[in-house]
């Protein structure tokens, strides 16, 4: 079999697969192409993915040495779905936060909120107590979920807010109320009767942006399904595009490591539910350790890897140091920000039974958006990628919203069905990125005539530390609260293993001192750990500004780079 231009292979699937049959819809007064014949939600997802697992007693998720079967995590997720409803009042539209790192019952939570038509609301769990604070009020959630140290966090809010927190894990003995005695009370595993549209909300996660606070994205059923079915098309898209010899053997079950927080679309979308309809196997990491991925791996047998460029990396070493080869590992794929160039062909060398990917996507898109994988990227480790078809389309802009000629650089606009619902909230920022169903992505680009994307660079201030985005006026905002501060300044400074670190310049008030070491001790206790500079530069005198009075982040970011040394962070 010869292979085919994409845009044939593209039209034999969607003519030939019912599942990628393709149509038009009318979602909220603007006309997308949409897929016909998918799941309309996630419940629908579960359990048409259910009919596929046939008897469902293959191992689906695994955290240590704890094990689900299919049957067994629908059964669970089912089980407090209906404790949701019938113990606690949750129905349609109700927000329930999750604030936890990873681990199984974050997955059935998700799950079964979804099923009673309520909407999970995913918080970082980086955040302090202020910024927990700060997006409770916004979703105006009053039931969180909770592990230990998020308990802990949520304690001097709690009672003023009225909260309902139910310890998971490590917090159910902090808690009144627990996962396992809330599971105790529900002994029906069938699925939730509520009426669910295709367009109603489902989710809402926090993304960074050029404010103080982060914005709540919120995401519909569509969005979500939309997109996990546009991945899953990129599967039947690749035979055609690279045929298997003939006497290939049939690839084996999918297998799949969970290894970024689940708080981030990443981790949801691509992976975890995307798991589901691909009949892939799940093993999820509770939080990132190289070596323990590295011993994951071979001992789960995984194939399959998304993750941050830094997680790439630092697996590459550990799995050197622990002379293990990897040789399941198939696919190794970076979203959240792009692998320095040196790296591509690194992990190239170091993997070579792996193809390499990476992909961009936005909290704002459910994650879809643009991907390259295997020798081409290799080839090309700059670029972005290649648009998912088939339900997307794309457009380079100007300030004023004209399109610029093909390899002009414009700031990237994407419409799809997968895009966000709005900002939470925030009806003018809503309207600042939307017009007309196309999504201004404030990511600055161009395409080449073969349809590959090179981002070069971010319209707005954002940080992405080690695929961590950080906005930098929300940093200044904690930095001008610190009563030495006059003015502040924060930008991003490169760095080897996380891509990007926080860096700051900052005047000091007239007669006033403080160090490096005790402003970093104060803004611990108002933003999470990694937004906290790591470099810090004082000057006696104000800080640079541009013609029009602004500030010019530029000019001193390249005056402070001049500085660093080897030595570590300048104060």
């Amino acid at each position: 079999m010869k292979s085919m231009a994409l845009n044939d292979a593209v039209q034999r699937v969607i003519t030939t697969e019912p599942t990628f049959e393709v149509t038009n819809a009318a979602i909220r007064g603007v006309n997308y192409k949409v897929f016909k014949n998918i799941p309309g939600h996630v419940r629908a997802l579960m359990q048409a993915s259910r009919e596929r697992q046939g008897n469902g007693t293959a191992e689906y998720l695994v955290f240590g040495e704890e094990r689900w079967t299919y049957d067994a995590f629908c059964a669970e997720s089912n089980r407090i779905a209906h404790a949701l409803s019938n113990e606690l009042g949750i129905g349609k539209g109700d927000r329930v936060a999750i604030a936890m790192h990873n681990c199984p019952e974050l997955l059935m939570l998700f799950t079964a909120i979804a099923s009673v038509g309520a909407v999970t609301v995913f918080l970082n769990g980086w955040w302090t107590t202020e910024e927990l604070d700060y997006a409770l009020d916004d979703s105006g959630a009053k039931l969180v979920f909770a592990d230990a140290e998020r308990v802990r966090r949520l304690r001097p809010v709690e009672g003023e807010k009225g909260l309902i927190i139910i310890g998971v894990r490590d917090g159910v003995d902090l808690t009144e109320n627990s996962y396992p005695a809330l599971l105790a009370l529900s002994t029906d595993d069938s699925w939730p009767q509520t009426g669910i549209d295709t367009d109603d909300d489902f989710a809402i996660m926090y993304s960074s942006g050029t404010t103080g606070h982060p914005k709540g994205v919120v995401q519909t059923h569509r969005g979500a399904m939309n997109a996990v079915f546009t991945w899953l098309m990129q599967a039947s898209l690749a035979p055609l595009l690279d045929p298997p010899a003939p006497d290939a053997p049939e690839p084996p079950r999918p297998s799949v490591l969970v290894l970024t927080p689940l708080f981030h679309v990443t981790a949801t979308h691509p992976v975890f539910l995307t798991s589901l309809p691909a009949g892939a196997k799940l093993a999820l990491m509770g939080k990132w350790d190289a070596e323990e991925a590295v011993r994951i791996i071979r001992d789960e047998g995984v194939r399959r890897l998304v993750g941050v460029p830094t997680q790439s990396h630092d697996l590459m070493i550990a799995a050197r140091a622990m002379n293990e080869p990897l040789p399941t590992l198939e696919f190794l794929a970076a979203g959240g920000a792009k692998r320095p160039a040196a790296q591509v062909g690194e992990l190239a060398r170091a993997f070579p039974n792996a193809q390499l990917a990476t992909g961009w996507g936005m909290t704002e898109t459910n994650a879809i958006g643009f991907g390259m994988s295997g020798p081409e990227y290799v080839d090309r480790p700059g670029s972005a990628g290649r648009l998912y078809p088939p339900l997307q389309a794309v457009k380079f802009v100007d300030d004023d919203g004209q399109e610029v000629p093909q390899g002009e650089i414009g700031e990237i606009t994407v419409k799809s069905p997968c895009n966000m619902r709005c900002y939470l909230n925030k009806p003018e920022a809503t309207a600042e990125v939307f017009q007309d169903g196309w999504l201004r992505t404030g990511d600055m680009g161009f395409i080449e005539p073969d349809g590959v994307i090179t981002i070069v660079d971010r319209k707005k201030n954002i940080i992405i530390r080690g695929g961590e985005n950080i906005a930098c006026l929300d940093v200044e905002g904690a930095l001008h609260r610190h009563p030495a501060v006059a003015e502040a300044c924060v930008f991003s400074l490169p760095d080897d293993r996380l891509g990007e670190v926080v860096g700051a310049g900052v005047q000091l008030r007239s007669g006033m001192s403080a160090t490096a070491d005790e402003i970093r001790s104060y803004l611990a206790d108002h933003i999470a750990r990694f937004k906290i500079p790591e470099h810090i530069w004082f000057r006696d005198t104000p800080l640079p500004r541009g013609t029009t009075d602004k500030l010019d982040r530029r000019a001193l970011r390249a005056e402070c780079i001049e500085t660093l040394t080897p030595k570590g962070p300048a104060t």
